[in-house]
């Protein structure tokens, strides 16, 4: 199925990928709870007597309270906007699939594979990242996932997960652990899943510190929640946020979107001041970000967010010439050459834009058409870990007490955690390099696969990004950076 095809269907439909945006649920203002993000430079905290202070951030001269305003610089205060899971009605079919409650994907891979799932990670191994751990694991480095929070009691994620760093930055009761959706757990296990434990995935830096910072309370998330975790994890010294979240489109110009854009840049200028670097999803709308007309997408357009698209394959170990019986059994190398579109390809959701996008990396694609009619069809989707759980109160989400599982989901969402993984494993052999120059080190070392505007500066390669840095270690570059006919073989 062609590109075009799928970009088509994605824009009739609202098909619901595995992103958090400002989805079709309406977003507003949330004026129930009487919530404001006010800019405070040169403003006393005395100005506040009247109102609750929910988050006061000294740091970048930003404030997020609950209450009347009018005691406060009016011209300085906007109210705080609501984001949302994308809405999951009836128009198209989500792009994420569940693997069995409680357990792996059928058949576990062979037995003296280090991760028995690991088969399945197309995304892993067109980065050959096993090999890339024979140089680091990410060990000596800390990873934000600013999201919907992680479950902290999978088995592949325990070890990494820092529980007494990990917050919850809601004003719900709860702790770091999710409150519904898998979404963060997803995208921790991207980054940071333990390998060598004889279950489940791998992850991208396994030996990092991996902090969970949960914005999300069920299925919605409040602006200023988001940039209080981003304070918190540089003062934290996390050398990386991950945020697979965004809001698109807003307005330019309106004193709103100005004050939102500016808590954003304040946030990632303090960020990058102590040494934290900032990864974000370009967005699953499908869109050309350079040329929507007056609106942005934030974070991902704001200074100092880098910004990553997403490609994934068509046909892996199910569609392609040679996938037939016995598939599973293949070697992953002959997989990723019997593919109808390679591991490289813009995803059919993703949005797009030279300016907009900084790189690609592996989110996950899928051919729609297939997706409820082919089993392994979900397998062009990204595999990592996430947890089930009965649905109790009828609103279409896992309820406590959750069991780990592992399952499927595509979306830039998924592309973004990849770039932050790699950050942690380039941060560990050179912890000096600032977050601006290992932007730079990504964007020199992606391969360049002559579309910028899919692509930014190319498609991220692990490989090259952590074998350049002089370890003076030997090996063969990744498949990702074989070029454009990676995944074509015969």
């Amino acid at each position: 199925m062609e590109d075009h095809s799928r970009r088509s269907f994605l824009t009739k439909t609202g098909a619901a990928v595995g992103g958090i945006t400002l989805g079709t649920i309406p977003v507003s203002a949330a004026p129930a709870e009487e919530r404001y993000i006010v800019d405070t430079s040169g403003l006393s905290k005395r100005r506040f007597d009247d109102v609750e202070i929910i988050y006061w951030l000294n740091e970048i001269e930003f404030a997020v309270v609950r209450g009347n305003p009018s005691a406060v610089d009016e011209k300085r205060v906007e109210p705080d906007i609501k984001l949302s899971l994308e809405d999951r009605d009836d128009a198209g079919p989500p792009v994420e699939r569940d693997s069995k409650p409680g357990g792996p994907p059928p058949w576990g891979g062979p037995k003296d594979e280090r991760d028995p799932l690991y088969y399945l990670q197309w995304d892993k191994q067109a980065q050959n990242v096993p090999d890339v751990h024979g140089i680091t694991r990410g060990e000596g480095t800390r990873v934000s996932i600013i999201d919907s929070g992680i479950f902290g009691d999978h088995p592949d994620l325990d070890g990494p997960l820092n529980s007494d760093l990990s917050e919850n930055f809601t004003q719900d009761s709860g702790d770091f652990n999710p409150v519904g959706s898998d979404h963060g757990t997803h995208v921790g296990g991207i980054v940071a899943a333990e390998d060598n434990n004889g279950i489940g995935v791998l992850g991208m830096a396994p030996d990092t510190d991996l902090v969970a910072c949960r914005v999300f309370s069920g299925p919605f998330a409040m602006f200023g929640n988001i940039i209080a975790a981003i304070v918190y994890s540089a003062n934290i010294d996390a050398d990386v946020a991950n945020l697979s979240l965004g809001a698109y489109p807003l307005p330019k110009g309106s004193e709103a979107a100005e004050v939102r854009r500016e808590a954003y840049t304040s946030s990632s200028e303090y960020a990058n001041e102590q040494g934290m670097m900032l990864v974000a999803a370009a967005g699953n709308d499908g869109a050309n970000l350079d040329d929507d007309g007056d609106v942005i997408s934030l974070p991902n357009e704001a200074d100092n967010y880098m910004s990553i698209s997403a490609t994934g394959p068509i046909g892996y170990r199910w569609g392609g010439p040679g996938n037939g019986k016995g598939q599973e059994q293949r070697n992953y190398r002959a997989a990723l050459k019997h593919l109808e579109e390679p591991t490289h390809d813009p995803a059919f959701y993703t949005n797009y834009g030279p300016e907009a996008v900084d790189i690609s990396a592996p989110g996950g694609d899928a051919d729609l058409e297939a997706l409820d009619s082919v089993e392994n069809a979900k397998y062009d989707l990204v595999l990592s870990t996430t947890f089930s759980g009965e649905d109790t109160d009828d609103d279409d989400a896992p309820d406590p007490p959750f069991e780990p599982s592992y399952g499927w989901k595509a979306g830039t969402s998924m592309a973004s955690p990849q770039v932050a993984g790699v950050v942690a494993l380039i941060r560990s052999l050179r912890p000096e390099m600032t977050p601006d120059e290992i932007r730079n080190h990504l964007e020199e070392t992606a391969t360049d696969l002559g579309s910028p505007l899919y692509h930014g500066e190319g498609h991220l390669d692990t490989g090259a990004a952590v074998r350049s840095l002089g370890t003076g270690s030997e090996g063969g570059a990744s498949e990702s950076s074989q070029g454009p006919d990676n995944g074509r073989g015969p």
